[in-house]
């Protein structure tokens, strides 16, 4: 073989080497950067657990990838990482390995990016840092122990939960669970049924323009004030409560019941235009005022 197709052969096999090794099927490891992608042939389902990050899931509408980055201002040794698929179900862990030195530096709060099919099934847990998430659709689940949630054009069967931090929703539709124990909750969209509780904050919903309620409702707060915005449209029977703060309803019912204790305690119920499914409001301590859009 003479020089020049010795020399051929080595390049396109070096090439070769090259374009395996930059796949992004592969994980590229580095001090401060992980990251991996799995090809996916349906919808995919994500079970992700972390520690202390902040975590962005963003959709990349139909594309059949899942891509999962990791950057880190400290030495990514100092982290355990956890991945596995089976299918279509991937599993994504990050957490802190247990350290018994201490440091006064205080490093900046790793970040993982994750890139998905809009069409997801979500499990997330969250154990300290904000979650952020837009333009995913289908069963979501998303708990964070002390950190916000900033979620927007969220579709499907929704449940949220945050210990410490507070919950924003925007644009959104579905079936609504949320949570908060210790953070306030702003929530907008089209639902079919919400369920919403804040132990220490104020609670602010919005529901839609073609909001159609099909089952029971509920919505409390054991200490802050709850704002409703409701269509004109919307039929539901409403049964309203405080038991220490101010009752205001400017929508037109028709009134079975208003009653108050002192000025604390008030208790209304009646229907909006037909009557329909049942929604529930309470507060312990705090005011509910409900408005029409």
């Amino acid at each position: 073989m003479s020089f020049h197709l010795l020399l051929s052969a080595r390049l396109a096999a070096l090439l070769a080497c090259a374009t395996v090794l930059h796949s992004p099927a592969f994980a590229q490891n580095s001090d401060h950067l992980w990251q991996k992608e799995y090809r996916v042939a349906g919808k995919p389902s994500l079970t992700l657990a972390t520690g202390d990050s902040n975590v962005e899931i963003r959709s990349c509408g139909e594309c059949k990838t899942v891509r999962i980055r990791v950057e880190s201002s400290s030495n990514l040794n100092r982290f355990h990482i956890e991945e596995s698929q089976n299918q279509d179900n991937i599993l994504f862990s990050f957490k802190d390995k247990i350290r018994l030195s201490f440091s006064l530096k205080f490093p900046q709060t790793p970040k993982i990016t994750i890139e998905t099919p809009g069409q997801l099934n979500l499990d997330a847990h969250i154990s300290d840092g904000k979650l952020s998430a837009g333009q995913l659709d289908g069963t979501l689940r998303i708990q964070s122990s002390d950190g916000g949630l900033v979620l927007d054009d969220l579709h499907g069967d929704l449940r949220l939960s945050s210990s410490d931090g507070d919950i924003s929703l925007r644009n959104s539709s579905g079936a609504l669970e949320a949570r908060s124990s210790d953070g306030s909750m702003k929530v907008d969209g089209q639902f079919s049924s919400v369920q919403l509780h804040t132990s220490d904050g104020h609670l602010d919903l919005t529901l839609n323009a073609g909001s159609l309620i099909t089952s029971a409702s509920r919505i409390e707060s054991s200490d802050g004030k709850v704002s409703i915005r409701l269509p004109q449209t919307l039929s539901a029977d409403l049964d309203v409560s405080t038991r220490d703060g101010k009752l205001d309803c400017d929508l037109p019912l028709t009134m079975d019941n208003y009653s108050t204790q002192g000025y604390g305690a008030h208790h209304l119920h009646g229907h909006l235009n037909a009557g329909g499914a049942p929604i529930s409001i309470h507060t312990t301590d705090g005011s509910v005022r409900i408005t029409s859009l």
